[in-house]
Parts: C-alpha cells; structure tokens; sequence
C-alpha cells in the first residue's frame, strides 16, 4: 500500500479541494482496504482499487453533508405551496416567496420557523422536538422574523 499512497493522495485532494478533507477521505480508504481486503484481486492494480473506494467515499460524504446542511431538500420552488384557504394567484405567490426567503435561512432558524410558524406548535413542542430550552425557540425565532423582515418588500411586511 505505501507505493500506491502517494497516487490516492493526490486522488484525495482532486476529489475534496482540501487537503484536511483529503487526509481523512484517504485515511478512511486505507482503513476499508484492510476491512476489505478479501475483495481485492491480486495482480489487478492496488491503485486504482483504492481509488474507486475513495470517490465512494466521498461521494457517501457529498450525500451526508446534503443532508446535515439540508442542501439535500427540494428546491422550494419545486413543491405544491398552495395556499388551500385561498386560491388566489397573488396569494400562492407570496407563499411561494416566503417559503423560498425560510429556506435560506440558517438550519436553527428555519427548523424552529418552520415547527412554529408553519406546523403550528407551541414553543414548547417545538422545544421538545429540537430539545434545546423554550428561550432558545424564541430567540431563534425573533433572529429569523429580523431577517425575513429585512427581506420582505415593505408592503408584505405586515402580513408575517
């Protein structure tokens, strides 16, 4: 494994841009080589087999990180927002609007906006399911009003 090292390295670092992000894909690599070591045939070449690991690794971190940093989520534009109580072309719009200026908020923010504002539970609930404190909930949802507020035209302000 130390002759094809230098090779996944560099492998690594094409792959993440980084090079912390490329020690621990290459580490990682390593690590499942030896679990994996039954899987390997011999005299077909080391390099590229542990290369073909790394990229998947690496595309199984792309995916977790969608996840956590919720990037993963359907684009709002792409979901049926309608308003049912009103039908309304201007009021499906400004739906429209408002959950695509709650998708751009940070992850906290919009968690708590979204199990409040939009769901509909208590401060409470909301501080249960997220379990962090009811003070936090609210502080979160204050920051994330601010900031819908300053991106709202000033006409549709008054109907957050």
């Amino acid at each position: 494994m130390p002759d094809a090292y230098p090779a996944l390295w560099r492998f690594c670092i094409s792959l993440t841009g980084r090079k912390d992000w490329a020690e621990e894909v290459a580490q990682t690599t390593c690590l499942r080589a030896i679990e994996k070591a039954d899987g390997f045939e011999p005299g077909t070449h080391l390099d590229r087999w542990l290369m073909r690991i790394a990229h998947r690794l690496w595309l199984n971190e792309l995916r977790a990180r969608k996840v956590r940093t919720a990037s993963g989520l359907v684009p709002v534009e792409e979901q049926d927002l309608a308003d049912q109580k009103n039908n309304s072309a201007e009021a499906n719009i400004f739906v429209s609007e408002v959950f695509s200026q709650i998708s751009a908020l940070p992850d906290a923010q919009r968690h708590a906006v979204t199990l409040v504002y939009v769901e509909g539970m208590s401060y409470r609930e909301a501080a249960d399911i997220m379990e962090i404190p009811i003070g936090t909930v609210m502080s979160r949802l204050a920051a994330a009003r601010k900031t819908l507020n300053t991106k709202m035209p000033d006409e549709q302000r008054s109907t957050l």
